[in-house]
């Protein structure tokens, strides 16, 4: 018997499947199609985020080890959006994660490279999920890393971690002082909580609305 809350939900993932690691270009997956990106610091909680978003349980490996994530990983994805009647199939991107300490200073450099390649060359990014655990202020690497998002139009959705970690009030006070430390007081943040699915609805219209044709948007 089908769940009725699923048959609800304006957007279903009917599929997820890990495609490819890369470090270079030439690893990239050769079909072209929209990719959203996930970014974060080490242990942000990035791979629970992509287990719980897609439903599908492992898809990111889930480790206790920061900094574990060292390539680019693409996972193919399918959406069926509701009123759309083609599924529409994307990519999402996870990044290793940044400001990890223990990672040597030669190894920070050449995952930078490689990153920065990507995010820069990449014609079919939609926008960049940088996720900040709401729990702590942003540390100085959240900061750089999303200055140096905007500076380089790239379009980021702010998700604040581990919502399910701390009460109601303080998660308002916590999204304030994140939209404070990053200077843009009226800068959209998205709560979100792995562990419950909260915020996994809004996370998939924001995804839904870049997936939709223009031709079916004017219509």
């Amino acid at each position: 018997m089908a769940d009725k809350s699923i048959e609800r939900e304006a957007v279903i993932i009917t599929q997820g499947k890990y495609l490819a690691s890369a470090v270079q270009k030439e690893q990239y997956p050769e079909i072209q199609r929209k990719e959203v990106v996930f970014i974060g610091r080490s242990n942000v909680g990035k791979s629970s985020l992509i287990n719980s978003l897609t439903r599908v349980r492992n898809l990111a490996r889930v480790s206790g080890q920061p900094g574990k994530t060292q390539t680019i990983n693409f996972y193919e994805i399918g959406a069926k959006i509701q009123e759309i009647e083609e599924r529409q199939d994307f990519y999402l991107v996870d990044l290793p994660g940044y400001g990890y300490a223990k990672t040597g200073a030669q190894r920070r450099k050449i995952w930078s490279r490689f990153i920065n390649e990507y995010l820069l060359g990449s014609p079919n990014i939609q926008f960049v999920c940088q996720l900040i655990d709401i729990r702590h202020e942003p540390m100085a690497s959240d900061i750089e890393m999303f200055r140096w998002l905007v500076e380089n139009n790239l379009p980021v959705l702010v998700v604040a971690t581990k919502a399910d970690k701390v009460g109601k009030n303080t998660v308002a006070k916590n999204i304030a002082s994140i939209k404070r430390a990053l200077g843009i007081p009226e800068l959209p943040v998205l709560p979100y909580s792995s562990m419950k699915n909260q915020g996994r609805a809004e996370l998939l219209e924001v995804i839904a609305d870049c997936l939709i044709p223009e031709a079916a948007k004017n219509e």
